[in-house]
């Protein structure tokens, strides 16, 4: 007898009208989720939120679990990519180790304006379930491929090694508040300190403002060249 393959279709192999019913019951869980938590979510409410047939929505996720985890990895790629933007824009000037700092305090804040969301990404982690733990896997690497854009001071062999680091102390600290071992604001304040400790070998110094204009001043009075007066002025520290 022919093994019959009751294996989720794979989203690359997927149609646009297939994308739109995946997307659905993924917006239809994140809703749910806000709306009643994670231990009550059942996959027959999604399907009736999303209007996804119950059999259809097992040929798009494998279980409950992978649907949860599909979802959270979507949510939290599109924080991701925010916060990735923000700091590429006006912020640009800043070093790798206050864009990883800012990142890692707005990516906490979205949590906190839906913990149900982290309740969800630290739920899912604990999953055996297969497709599950792909749907994790790709949320680690949004996080890391998130961190590199950020930290591109930090050279290639200890770039994986920060990035490594500060993605498990993102989930460490996360689960420890969800499970009411620490404040929300301790947490925050442990995932920065572990971002500033790995990145602070790597962070360049760069003068202030007004050293600079100081050390062009003083290279123009005494004649001396401008680069040379401008190595040797004050290295500011970062706060």
């Amino acid at each position: 007898m022919t093994k019959v393959d009751l294996s989720p279709r794979p989203v690359e192999a997927m149609s646009p009208r297939q994308l739109e019913r995946r997307e659905s019951l993924i917006a239809a869980a994140l809703a749910l989720v806000n709306e009643i938590g994670v231990e009550r979510l059942q996959m027959k409410q999604v399907c009736e939120r999303s209007g996804v047939a119950l059999g259809t929505a097992y040929r798009y996720f494998s279980s409950k679990d992978h649907l949860l985890a599909a979802a959270i990895a979507e949510w939290h790629r599109l924080l991701l990519a925010d916060l990735v933007a923000e700091l590429r824009g006006p912020r640009a000037g800043l070093g790798a180790t206050d864009r990883a700092v800012r990142f890692v305090r707005g990516g906490m804040r979205a949590y906190q304006r839906q913990p149900e969301l982290a309740r969800l990404r630290v739920a899912v982690a604990a999953s055996t379930d297969p497709f599950a733990s792909e749907a994790l896997q790709g949320m680690a690497r949004a996080d890391s491929a998130a961190l590199q854009a950020l930290m591109g001071e930090v050279p290639g062999a200890a770039s994986d090694l920060v990035r490594h680091i500060v993605g498990h102390a993102w989930q460490g600290e996360l689960t420890a508040w969800v499970t009411g071992r620490t404040t929300l604001g301790d947490a925050r304040r442990r995932l920065e300190d572990v971002v500033r400790l790995v990145l602070a070998p790597y962070e360049t110094p760069y003068p202030a403002p007004y050293e600079v204009q100081a050390a062009l001043q003083t290279a123009v009075q005494t004649g001396a060249a401008p680069g040379t007066a401008v190595q040797t002025a004050a290295v500011p520290t970062t706060a």
